[in-house]
């Protein structure tokens, strides 16, 4: 029976656990990439392989090629190019945001210091843009590398953009479909290239991807707010002392009250953290919250109607299956 677009599933599996075979060889295919590296330095990558990653991008490109014909060697390959490219993405994060752990251990700058991280993220980098090559497609070249290049800008965008009352919502929303959004429609869009799907259908599920990764990342600055470290695994509340002006804080400075908005603004133009206790003091920001959740919430719907052709399969069950532990997710979110 097809998942229901309209209503959550009853005692679902977790969305990942029907391809759990096929992580299994992403996981010996990122090990192996590992091994490429030049002895002084595959520790190092190892590291970083070892502790980064929900395996999130692989996964949808499997599910994508299943829903969309059969898995094929090529589906994993793509998702090994795409969850290099983020782990390069989360050392540089990590970085910036001055983070300490990540799944519960050290981060690399924690452990080697910053220089010789940002240059480890940099050969992470490479060495994907690198075996996309393999493809022999300059297409799907393109598109990997024109996906690495909008992670890049959305980051130096936001990096810009840190303590800035300008930004408007359209600017943020912006920022994190660069970000985020870009990897997720990757790997979508290209396993269902990689299938040979119709320009349509490459279309609808490049919006999926795109739709899906804004919602997670709407869930992950939720989560930067109102989640524990000692549940999540990583540093949190780096948002707020970064001065990244994430969804339910434009929430907040958009409903605040008149002294309560020039108190927030004033921290900002300063310079000065978002201390959470001095947002949390704030009576709409439970508001804020249930906004930013119903935000993602709604994309999620859209995400679902994305996939309704591919219905079918036990794999586009699961792309839909996906959308509502998202949500699950979400509505832990709500204080």
């Amino acid at each position: 029976m097809a998942a229901s677009t309209t209503t959550p599933p009853r005692n679902s599996t977790f969305p990942f656990d029907l391809v759990r075979p096929e992580l299994d060889r992403v996981e010996a295919a990122i090990r192996e990439q590992v091994r490429a590296f030049d002895p002084a330095i595959e520790p190092y990558v190892a590291y970083v392989c070892n502790t980064s990653g929900k395996r999130i991008r692989p996964a949808l490109a499997i599910l994508v090629g299943g829903a969309t014909g059969s898995v094929s060697d090529d589906h994993i390959k793509i998702g090994v190019v795409l969850e290099l490219i983020h782990m390069a993405t989360l050392v540089h994060d990590d970085i910036m945001d001055g983070a300490t752990t990540r799944r519960m251990v050290p981060t690399a700058n924690a452990k080697w210091g910053n220089a010789l991280s940002v240059l480890l993220g940099d050969a992470l980098f490479s060495h994907a843009l690198t075996l996309a090559t393999d493809f022999g497609s300059i297409d799907i070249c393109r598109k990997v590398g024109r996906a690495s290049r909008e992670v890049c800008q959305g980051e130096i965008i936001q990096t810009q953009r840190r303590f800035d009352l300008s930004l408007g919502k359209d600017d943020y929303f912006r920022i994190i479909e660069m970000k985020t959004g870009a990897l997720f429609a990757a790997a979508t869009a290209l396993a269902g290239l990689l299938s040979g799907v119709d320009a349509a259908t490459e279309e609808r599920l490049y919006g999926y991807g795109m739709k899906l990764g804004t919602a997670y990342q709407i869930y992950d600055d939720c989560l930067d707010l109102v989640g524990s470290e000692e549940v999540v695994g990583k540093t949190l509340r780096t948002d707020l002392a970064k001065g990244k002006l994430t969804l339910p804080i434009l929430n907040l400075l958009e409903s605040a009250t008149e002294a309560q908005r020039t108190k927030l603004n004033k921290r900002i133009l300063d310079q000065e953290p978002l201390d959470l206790p001095v947002v949390v003091g704030i009576a709409e920001y439970e508001g804020a919250i249930e906004r930013a959740v119903d935000t993602a919430l709604g994309l999620l719907e859209e995400c679902r109607r994305d996939v309704e052709p591919l219905a079918g399969s036990v794999y586009a069950d699961a792309l839909v299956q996906i959308t509502w532990f998202l949500a699950g997710l979400l509505d832990k979110c709500r204080r």
